[in-house]
This record gives C-alpha cells, sequence and structure tokens, in this order.
C-alpha cells in the first residue's frame, strides 16, 4: 500500500521532465522557466519534509500519510486545472507538501512495523514504487505529452493519488514518537545523523549528475528510440539493485552494502568513459550502474534507524531532504563539468565524487572496527 503511494510521487516527479515543452507552450512561458516548477518543487521538499515531520510527531501516521496524500492530490487537479503559471506553480507548491509529509512517513512507517531483521527488505518494497517510477516514468511522460496532453497526465497522476489516499486507512495505527518537539528537532545536530547524511549526500550526487545528463553523454551513439530503451535499462538495474540492497542491509548490515554499491559504481562509471560511443557495450554499463545505484539508497534508510530510533521519522524526513540537495547539487556540477570540458568530463566529475564516497565510506567502516560510536 505504501509502495503504491511513493510510485504516484516518483511518476510525478519524473513525467514532468518530459512534459516541459508541452507545459511552456500551454502556459506561455520559456521552457526554463517551465523547468523551474521542479525546482519549487525540491525547495519546498527539502524544507517541508523535516519540519512536518517534527511538528505531527505525536500524531497517528495514518492521518499523516492520508493527509498528505490528499493535499498532493490537491496541488495535482490545481495544476490540471490551472489557467495560468502562477496557479500551476501554486499547484506544485501545495503538492511538494504533501509529498513531503507522505514520503518520510511511509518510509518511517514500514521500517517501524517490520522486525529489525526484516527492516531492509520493508524499506526496500517501500523503495520499490519510488525506483519503478524512474523506469516508465520519463518515457510515459513523452507519450502522454504526445497523446493527450500534460493536464491529461497531471490528472492521471491524481487518480493515482485518489488510490493511494483511500488505500492507507487500511493500515494498522502507528504512532513513533514519545518526545516532545523540541527533542525531535534536536535530531538535526546528532552527529550520527549528521555523519549519515553528508554519507548520503556523497554517495547519492554521482547518481543524478549522471541521470540528468545522459543524454549528452551518450550522444550520438544512443539517441531516439535507443536512448529510451537505456533509458529504462538502467532503471531496471536500479529497481533490482533496491531490492537486492533490501535483503542485504538485512543479512549483512548496511554499511557493507553501501560499500560495495559505492565501489561498485566507481567500476561502472571508469567503464562508462570508455565505452559512452558504443552503444551496445555503455546500455550494458548502465544498465550495470544502476544496479550499484539501487544498492545506496535503502542501506542510508536503515543507518537512519539507528542513528536515531526514538525520531525516525525525523530523520528519513532529513534524508529526504538531502535526496533533494543532492539533486540540485549534482545536476549543478554536471552542468559546471559539460560547460568547461564538455560530456566526458560530467562522467569524470561524477566518477571523482563516487570515489571520495567509497573512500570515506570504506574509511568509517575501519573507524567503526576501532570502537567508534559515532559511526551507525
Amino acid at each position: 500500500m505504501l509502495a503504491v503511494g511513493t510510485f504516484t510521487l516518483g511518476m510525478d516527479s519524473f513525467v514532468l521532465s518530459g512534459l516541459l515543452p508541452e507545459i511552456a507552450r500551454d502556459l506561455g512561458v520559456t521552457v526554463a522557466a517551465a523547468g523551474q516548477l521542479t525546482t519549487i518543487f525540491s525547495v519546498v521538499y527539502a524544507v517541508g519534509s523535516p519540519v512536518i515531520a517534527a511538528v505531527t510527531g505525536r500524531w497517528d501516521r495514518r492521518i499523516v500519510l492520508a493527509g498528505g496524500m490528499i493535499t498532493f492530490l490537491a496541488g495535482m487537479i490545481l495544476q490540471a486545472t490551472g489557467p495560468d503559471y502562477p496557479i500551476v506553480a501554486a499547484g506544485r507548491v501545495l503538492a511538494a507538501i504533501g509529498a513531503a509529509a507522505f514520503q518520510s512517513n511511509a518510509y518511517a512507517v514500514a521500517g517501524t512495523l517490520a522486525a529489525p531483521q526484516r527492516r531492509g527488505r520493508a524499506l526496500a518494497l517501500v523503495a520499490a514504487g519510488a525506483t519503478i517510477s524512474t523506469v516508465i516514468g520519463v518515457p510515459f511522460g513523452v507519450l502522454a505529452g504526445q497523446w493527450w496532453g500534460w493536464r491529461t497526465a497531471m490528472w492521471l497522476i491524481a487518480g493515482l493519488a485518489m488510490i493511494s489516499a483511500v488505500v492507507v486507512p487500511l493500515l494498522p495505527a502507528v504512532k513513533l514518537a514519545t518526545t516532545g518537539l523540541v527533542e525531535r528537532l534536536r535530531v538535526v545536530v546528532r552527529p550520527s545523523v549528521l555523519l549519515v547524511l553528508v554519507n548520503a549526500m556523497l554517495v547519492l550526487m554521482p547518481g543524478f549528475i549522471m541521470l540528468t545528463y545522459l543524454p549528452v553523454i551518450v550522444a550520438p551513439a544512443i539517441a531516439g528510440t535507443l536512448l529510451v530503451i537505456t533509458l529504462v535499462a538502467r532503471g531496471l538495474g536500479q529497481v533490482v539493485g533496491t531490492q537486492v540492497a533490501g535483503r542485504l542491509v538485512d543479512s549483512r548490515g548496511p554499511m557493507p552494502v553501501l560499500i560495495t554499491g559505492s565501489i561498485g559504481s566507481v567500476v561502472a562509471l571508469g567503464l562508462l568513459i570508455m565505452d559512452r560511443g558504443v552503444p551496445w557495450a555503455a546500455m550494458a554499463t548502465l544498465l550495470l550502474a544502476g544496479f550499484f545505484v539501487g544498492l545506496l539508497f535503502v542501506p542510508n534508510q536503515a543507518r537512519m534507524f539507528t542513528a536515531a530510533p526514538d525520531v525516525p521519522v525525523v530523520a528519513v524526513g532529513l534524508l529526504g531532504s538531502v535526496l533533494y540537495v543532492a539533486a540540485a547539487v549534482g545536476s549543478a556540477l554536471g552542468g559546471v563539468a559539460l560547460h568547461v570540458g564538455g560530456a566526458g568530463w560530467v562522467v569524470i566529475v561524477g566518477l571523482a565524487v563516487q570515489l571520495l564516497a567509497a573512500v570515506v565510506l570504506v574509511g568509517q567502516r575501519a573507524h567503526r572496527g576501532s570502537g567508534s560510536s559515532l559511526i551507525v
């Protein structure tokens, strides 16, 4: 049930990128201005996620989840019916508030309801909705824009949101926080939580660098229909990797999975530097890269439950904020690399950041072996 919600939110994010030209034409703005709708959503989500989690800490999670999805639904309806850019932008703000309320709580509920030895698989199951949306979101957005128009696509996502809002009350009652508001907010400065957030920023940023500029990186060898197939292949690799990560986290712990995913990503990006001009070799490499990227998200969530067992929903909310910050910073770094050195340098920058992440994680693993309580 929770995966339906994360799938809905993921579809909204990925579908929009395929609809930007149609939105720009319909609203009478530039494509760049239409692209700012994504920025608006990201900023509101990044700020709102931990704040909403802290303020609603004592509430029944079903109320927060249902309220979040209903708010998201209202935002989608506003976008689908908005006659001009300001109204559609207001719909993005409303949708972001709803997404911020739903997403972190979905993972917190999954991790809390599951037995500790099955927490990784529970988190991976909820994450499956988001990862599957990466496979079909962009192609669906492009096709929807061509066949039905962007407003119809918004209505379809609104329909998914309605289904999610209806099924949430079927969950068992869950109340997570027993601490006060001040204690919940203090998790922001807890050293072990900050360390996980920095780690997450490093390991996830290269994936966003690559995903943002992938069409440029593999052009002209891969374009058109072959590019769509390549994006789907990378997404499928990530779906498989996410589910494997859940099982490995339960059996091996989160840190070995993070290290494996990070080192594997370094290898995949190194291969891509060499074969990005060879279509089928590049597609195979990107399938592999997607798999290793899939190993990186669930372990960070699992670490948050250890770093902040008393306020997991706030900690997971912070992780969601970092995800959007990593996307923004990664896209900016990739843009600078593309401007300065060309498409090849985008891959090199991604590889350099991922290599740094791998070195940091290996160093932390060794430090934890010496008895440090800071590293979870």
